[in-house]
This record gives C-alpha cells, structure tokens and sequence, in this order.
C-alpha cells in the first residue's frame, strides 16, 4: 500500500493505492480496467460457474467492506457500480454506502452514476447500458484517529476506482475477533435491506461481536461443490450455511439427490474445518412454498399490475415422488444433522422457523412472498445473533485453550 499527495479546491487530499489489507469480506480481488473488483467467490470456483445469475450476486459485495484507521475528517471513495433495474418497473432506488467509525454508524451516501444493467423478467436476458465513475463523500468526522469501516452496497456490483482522505490511512490491525463465515440465498444476502450493515447476518454478526464473511449469493445456494471447496478453504472459526430455498425455487433437485448433496457439501466444508463450529439453517417461512413445491415464478397477474410478486408453480401431490418442499427439507435437514452428529459434536441445526415463522409471517409478510423487508431482516438478524452466539448456541464463546 501506497499514498499520494493529490491537489484539490476543498481538502488537502491524499489518494491511497487499494489493497487486499483495506478490505475485508472478499474472497479474491480483480484488477480490472477501472481499479479493483471484489469478488466473494474465488477465481476458481468462477470459471467453474456457467450461470449468469450467480456470476452477477458474487460479484455484488454484500458484507464486503474498507477497513482503515485514519484521522481524516473527509473521504471520497470513487466507484463503478452496476445497478440492476427491472424492464417496465421504476428504476430501484440506489445501492447505499454506509460509514461505521469506532462501530458505531456515522454517515450514509447513495452511489451515483455507473453501469445500469436492465433485466426483462419474462426471459431474464439483460442488457448493460454505460455510465461514468461516481463519487460518495463523507465529511465532517471528528478529528483524531478512529478506525473506519465504509461497507459496499450488498445488491450493486462495485469497482472501486479511488480513495481519498485529508490524512494518512493505514490498514487496521487484527482485533482479535471471531471470524465467522456464511453462505445462503438471497435473504443472506441482503435481497430488500435497508442498507448493506442491515442485512441480516450483518446484524447478527454486530450483536454476536464477529468479523462476517458473507456468501449469501441470490439465488445461488445450490449446494454447489465449487462454493462448498471455497468454505473449505477459507479461514473462519465459525460457519453456517442456511440451505433450502433456492433448492425449491428452481426445482433443482428431488429428495434422492438432495440428502446426498447434502452431506457432500457439509463433508468438503470439513475437509478444511474438522472442529469449526457448524450451523446448518433450514428455510424461514415461505408460505407459498411450504407445501407447494417449485418453481418459483413472477405472478404474470401482478406483472400486469406492476407489481413483482412470486408464485409457486408445482403441485402439492407431487411430494410423493420426490419433489421438495420447505416442509421437506426442514424435516431432512434436522434428520440429518442428527444422524452425523454422532461423529460431529461441533455440528448445529438451527431451525428457519425459529429465525421467522408463521405468525412473524402474519405480522411481517414478505412483500413479494419470498424476500423479507427491512424490519424482517433486523427480527431475524437479532434472533440469529441471540439464538446462535448466546451461552448454549452453537457459537457460543469457548473457553481458550
């Protein structure tokens, strides 16, 4: 890492070169054409993905943020996002920036500029329309030296092109924290959040005192063995995967493929962690899939409205031959943590219910009948932080040594 004096009207600015040891929450990091691209899988596990989907969650940094210790009372970060829009919807509002110092919130901006990325939710082909580099700003910060955390929007791709400051930056050094490493569908990564430090694991990783690593990919937990190897080696001391969903949405798999898939992704995610504290999530309640397997789909009825809404499009009396249900895999999942917990003390079931129910439905419903809104995030963030890092849970503090 590198800083250089830069001229300008307002601020003595300084430009500091971005490296791996300003951020945290990436997996890898691309230089590209622009500056550097945070990606949350490895390169590896990319060029083994052929879906368009996952390539476009991965690389929106959900979780991912700068991390410096400065006594700046000014920062400008220049970006080029990507957002993504609906074709015939209103543009969807832009993708936040929020400022943490000495961890506490101080200051939020909403990206501008960048990439528009309009996609057509008849056929789900897209189409990027160009635009320039942005800019946001922080001003105003007190004086002296703080350590300062600027997280990524979770549901915009993010190129980060500059970072200026009107002093020093330094990398933060290691706090000693628990690192804590997460993978799910889009609600773990933050589909119809506030912001990026309001999506669910961002909360509960803040109450339970962790350094998050996010890998909650929309639409993309698939129980994919390249994502499973990524787990495997990366360095955490706590993990959760929280599984079911997409497995529904798209109809990817039927019961004998599913318990198997199953136990190979937990069985690779040991091959790195044999001890690590593990927490297998099953689905939060989704009315619509419950009982009534997939796929998922946009209502055509609500389209027509202008509205997005989802609707489950399998048949109920097809369970018996194989097909899933959130009900299903509740019932599997919980089944199978019992089985292997013989052999894996360190091995947790925690049930999707407990995080958000049916009568959390009947108070909080999700707006298009699969993604939470704001205050569903928080409710189960916090329940996730009290359930799972308070004495007894799964990732309780343990005695060193």
């Amino acid at each position: 890492m590198h800083t250089e004096h830069t001229e300008h009207t307002e601020h003595d600015w300084i430009t500091t070169h971005l490296t791996a040891d300003l951020l945290r929450g990436a997996l890898d990091l691309e230089r590209t054409e622009h500056g550097l691209l945070p990606h949350r899988l490895p390169a590896r596990a990319r060029a083994q993905n052929t879906n368009a989907q996952l390539a476009m969650a991965e690389a929106q940094p959900s979780g991912v943020r700068l991390a410096f210790r400065t006594a700046a009372t000014a920062i400008e970060l220049d970006t080029l996002r990507t957002k993504r829009d609906y074709a015939g919807f209103p543009p969807r509002p832009d993708g936040l920036y929020d400022l943490i110092v000495d961890g506490r919130p101080a200051g939020q901006a909403a990206g501008t500029g960048g990439n528009v990325l309009t996609v057509d939710l008849a056929t789900w082909d897209g189409e990027v329309t160009p635009g320039p580099v942005g800019t946001v700003r922080f001003t105003g910060l007190d004086a002296g030296d703080k350590d300062v955390e600027i997280w990524l929007p979770h549901n915009e791709t993010t190129e980060l092109v500059a970072l200026r400051t009107n002093a020093p930056v330094a990398p933060v050094s290691d706090r000693g924290r628990r690192v804590w490493l997460h993978h799910g569908s889009s609600i773990s990564h933050g589909s119809d959040a506030a912001s990026p430090t309001a999506i669910w694991p961002a909360i509960a990783a803040s109450r339970g005192g962790v350094e998050l690593i996010n890998l909650g990919l929309g639409g993309s937990a698939m129980l994919d063995p390249f994502t499973a190897r990524a787990m495997r080696d990366t360095p955490a001391d706590l993990i959760s995967v929280k599984m079911g969903i997409n497995i529904v949405n798209q109809d990817a798999m039927r019961l004998r493929a599913f318990t198997p898939a199953v136990h190979g992704f937990l069985d690779t995610i040991r091959e790195g962690h044999p001890d690590t504290p593990l927490l297998l999530v099953s689905p939060i309640h989704c009315a619509i899939h419950e009982d009534t397997p997939g796929p998922t789909a946009p209502d055509v009825s609500a389209l027509g409205e202008g509205r997005l809404d989802f609707a489950a499009m399998g048949d109920p009396a097809e369970k018996a031959a194989g097909k899933l249900t959130l009900g299903v895999i509740r019932d599997e999942l919980s089944r199978l943590v019992r089985q292997r917990a013989a052999d894996d003390p360190n091995l947790h079931y925690l049930d999707g219910l407990e995080l958000y129910g049916a009568s959390d439905a009947a108070e909080l419903p999700l707006p298009d009948h699969v993604h939470p809104d704001a205050a569903t995030h928080r409710r189960i963030g916090e329940r996730f932080g009290d359930l799972a890092f308070a004495e007894g849970g799964a990732f309780a503090e343990r005695p060193r040594g």
